[in-house]
């Protein structure tokens, strides 16, 4: 399933309507990721060995609907985040649409232990927007500050509830998160998920790899599903939270 010059099961428009936002002021996060059937969210420490065409041509559809693109900085290491951007039909939806042909890209850290040239900031098509705290180490926020717009939430820790609310005055309210599993917990204990958009892999993995969500304290979240999409083997799930 998972070989790189397969054609997608699914059409990009089906995508479109299946993932669609009715109501873009709103503010919503959404989360995506990939998960094998028994539960495990890496293969050799990547979630790419997971997915297949169609998981990533619904990632880009998903990341064509949003505003900004929010991950944690161990995926930006683990998956070596750099360029991302939406191609040439998803720009033309978002014209479409009015808004900016690419979102923006955003990366939540407490240290900034992150180098000004690493290819987050020198590749990317939008200016980057760094989410930390007011302890994190000043030296680097200027650093940061000369490739990426740096927004200070909280004094200890980054508080994303803040965040979310500034990026969302900002006109980024539409926040699709890639991860990683430690930034999923933080929002899940914040109260912060509105949708998870899970592609369930045809796989089993075994090991030692870890679940989607790390962190947050074990308690029940009702979520209601939205859709059960079949795209070949593999099945695009998408789930609301019931508030």
């Amino acid at each position: 399933m998972n070989r790189p010059d397969a054609s997608p099961a699914v059409d990009r428009a089906t995508l479109v309507d299946a993932y669609a936002i009715e109501d873009r002021t709103t503010p919503r996060v959404r989360m995506n990721f990939v998960m094998s059937l028994d539960g495990a969210v890496t293969v050799d420490d990547r979630s790419g060995g997971l997915g297949d065409a169609s998981d990533r041509l619904a990632m880009g559809v998903l990341r064509s609907l949003a505003d900004l693109v929010l991950v944690g900085l161990g995926t930006v290491r683990a998956e070596g985040y750099g360029g991302v951007r939406v191609g040439r039909e998803g720009v033309a939806w978002r014209r479409e649409h009015g808004l900016p042909d690419q979102p923006r890209i955003g990366v939540v850290s407490r240290e900034l232990d992150i180098d000004p040239g690493h290819p987050f900031f020198t590749e990317a098509v939008t200016r980057p927007i760094v989410l930390t705290h007011a302890g994190a180490p000043a030296a680097r926020r200027e650093a940061l500050g000369a490739v990426a717009d740096v927004l200070v939430c909280g004094e200890a820790s980054v508080d994303l509830g803040e965040a979310l609310a500034v990026l969302a005055r900002a006109g980024l309210a539409q926040v699709l998160c890639e991860g990683g599993p430690h930034l999923f917990g933080s929002l899940l204990e914040a109260d912060l998920v509105d949708e998870l958009c899970l592609s369930l892999s045809p796989t089993l993995v075994g090991g030692v790899a870890g679940r989607i969500v790390q962190g947050a304290p074990e308690a029940p979240r009702e979520m209601r599903l939205v859709h059960a999409l079949p795209a070949g083997d593999l099945l695009l799930l998408r789930y609301a939270r019931e508030r």
